[in-house]
């Protein structure tokens, strides 16, 4: 292709591929060749792009030379969605079709966070919501001078307002990483350092339910990623297992967490976040649900327990964004184990 369009074409923003007569790809510019990582010069569109809405636009362009608009859903490693713009172009007598690919996935992800935000508020806060108007109302009425009533339907109301601020904190938590999902993070983070710190976060509310917490690890496992998110899924296993794994007759028991270095497929290394608890375990027909917004085994321990439904979830969306793995396996009466796994910082 000649000298001057391919210049042009590595200096627009948006990824471009520029094809030729057979489908072949004749240049592509830096955005198209990070989106697409296994993309060469001259070599097939299909081999690259498996859409036959795609495939089906670029002929239409070599067979009549009008300009077209398609959607392309790319789903690995993570679900994105773009309009691809095809568009003849004619080069010192060469038929060219140029497609640019324009990003909705942010756009898509912002529609289905405020329809799922909405959907989600309403319904969860319902429930503390009515209490508390119903406590409103009886210490205006009949408890308006029962000073015992009184104190005991605020402690009530204090706790249904805090379920509430914690519902809220997480679902517009797990709305923004939805709405990130398709951004890998890269930034080194030591996962002991993180795990150790929640853990001794973790100890006053260890020692309230007798557990003791054990960690095995090495001195440093850099992986990559976000910090924060990554605090956020080791504080919710680890809490989950201190709380759903502490024996309802207070007898002591014990959480372990274990980090090591696994291998991932044949030629990839990452790292391995274990957490097991000792508790009553999880019956097989719940564990693959277990991870969806506001699914609870038990619905009233989980209340009790100050959970909002929605830890596991925010701990999977995180996780995939980080292009990491998780697992559960669980049998009722022998505890449950979580497992990460997570790429390394390369």
């Amino acid at each position: 292709m000649p000298g001057r369009l391919d210049i042009f074409v590595e200096a627009l923003p948006d990824p471009v591929l520029v094809i030729g007569r057979g489908q072949r790809i004749v240049a592509a510019n830096i955005a198209a060749r990070h989106l697409f990582p296994a993309l060469l010069e001259h070599i097939s569109l299909p081999m690259v792009i498996r859409s036959p809405d795609l495939l089906d636009a670029t002929a239409r362009v070599f067979a009549g030379g009008a300009a077209t608009t398609t959607m392309l859903h790319e789903r690995v490693p993570v679900e994105r969605v773009f309009e691809v713009h095809a568009a003849p172009l004619r080069d010192d007598g060469v038929d060219f079709a140029v497609l640019t690919l324009r990003d909705l996935t942010a756009a898509r992800r912002v529609e289905k966070m405020r329809v799922d935000f909405i959907a989600n508020a309403s319904h969860e806060l319902r429930t503390p919501l009515a209490s508390l108007l119903g406590f409103i109302e009886t210490l205006q009425g009949a408890a308006k001078d029962d000073a015992a009533a009184r104190e005991r339907f605020l402690t009530i109301m204090r706790d249904q307002g805090q379920r509430m601020a914690r519902l809220i904190d997480d679902l517009l938590s797990l709305s923004q990483i939805e709405q990130q999902q398709h951004l890998r993070p890269q930034s080194p983070v030591d996962l002991v350092e993180i795990v150790r710190h929640c853990a001794d976060a973790l100890t006053p509310v260890a020692q309230e339910n007798a557990v003791t917490i054990s960690i095995e690890a090495p001195d440093r496992l850099v992986v990559a990623g976000n910090r924060d998110e990554l605090t956020r899924v080791a504080e919710n296993l680890i809490e989950n297992a201190i709380k759903y794994g502490a024996s309802d007759s207070g007898a002591p028991s014990s959480v372990e967490v274990v980090i090591s270095l696994v291998k991932l497929g044949e030629t990839r290394t990452g790292a391995r976040l274990s957490v097991r608890d000792h508790g009553a375990g999880i019956a097989a027909e719940h564990l693959p649900r277990l991870t969806e917004r506001f699914y609870r085994v038990d619905a009233g321990k989980s209340r009790a327990k100050g959970g909002t439904g929605l830890g596991l979830a925010l701990v999977k969306h995180i996780v995939a964004r980080h292009r990491g793995q998780l697992r559960v396996a669980s049998r009722p009466g022998d505890g449950a184990e979580f497992t990460v796994d997570l790429p390394l910082d390369t």
